[in-house]
């Protein structure tokens, strides 16, 4: 019997995976250990056994097998579970050989600047604009009718996502533009993927569980306890997440 009639145990197919990337600008094993340590305590639902990509890129030089392996073991005691490298230099890949672990491709990275593990921004203090800003994005908006369950990622390249129907706990709704939730947002909300700033978030029922634009995030433990359950707009400050209630 040839093996192409035989039914495979395992099938492989290539998708979207929602990993989030720790782009390292200071090589300190200590404090990026402290860092992670300080993220899991403060949203363990959100990041405690998350996948994340680690990303040398901010480096002038790439660290040593010896130091990474250090950092790698740090990570893994914070309460994340390192995964890969990202893409990049020579240095890189040959780094991702002696550790033996993948390497992330850039087009497979490219929509995950969103979780880029960045420093939460401090609370919120600018008024809401009286007008929105311009979309940046040529392409007609992706509108998605169905729920977006646990586990769930719909992702909108190039353009804004619009959704009709709830987004549950534990899914993950992204876009290079804008997010429009025309139903409750309880998952995760991630605009601006590429690096728009002037993408927004805009929900009618707002529960969730992280926003980002561009980088920049808050998570549920940050966010204002009055706006539970309010219709809501997210938005970009001066490189500070802004939220608040719409008329």
């Amino acid at each position: 019997m040839s093996a192409d009639s035989l039914e495979q145990a395992g099938e492989l197919k290539f998708g979207q995976v929602g990993i989030a990337n720790l782009r390292i600008r200071t090589f300190n094993v200590d404090t990026l250990i402290a860092e992670m340590h300080e993220r899991v305590q403060r949203a363990p639902k959100l990041f405690e056994r998350a996948a994340i990509v680690l990303d040398f890129g901010g480096l002038s030089d790439c660290p040593s097998a010896a130091d990474v392996r250090q950092l790698l073991v740090g990570l893994r005691h914070a309460g994340v579970l390192p995964v890969a490298l990202a893409y990049g230099t020579d240095a890189v890949a040959a780094l991702s050989v002696e550790l033996q672990l993948p390497v992330l491709a850039k087009f497979r990275a490219q929509y995950e600047p969103a979780l880029a593990m960045a420093p939460a921004a401090p609370a919120a203090t600018a008024a809401m604009p009286e007008t929105q800003a311009a979309r940046t994005t040529s392409a007609p908006g992706l509108i998605h009718k169905q729920p977006v369950r646990s586990g769930q990622q719909v992702y909108a390249q190039g353009r804004d996502l619009v959704l009709t129907a709830a987004v549950g706990a534990g899914a993950e709704v992204i876009a290079d533009g804008s997010i429009h939730v025309y139903a409750p947002l309880r998952g995760r909300a991630l605009a601006g993927a590429q690096g728009d700033t002037s993408a927004r978030i805009f929900c009618r029922e707002f529960h969730a569980e992280l926003v980002a634009i561009a980088g920049n995030y808050r998570v549920m433990e940050e966010i204002p306890r009055e706006l539970s359950g309010k219709p809501v707009q997210v938005w970009l400050d001066d490189g500070r997440i802004q939220m608040a209630e719409m008329a």
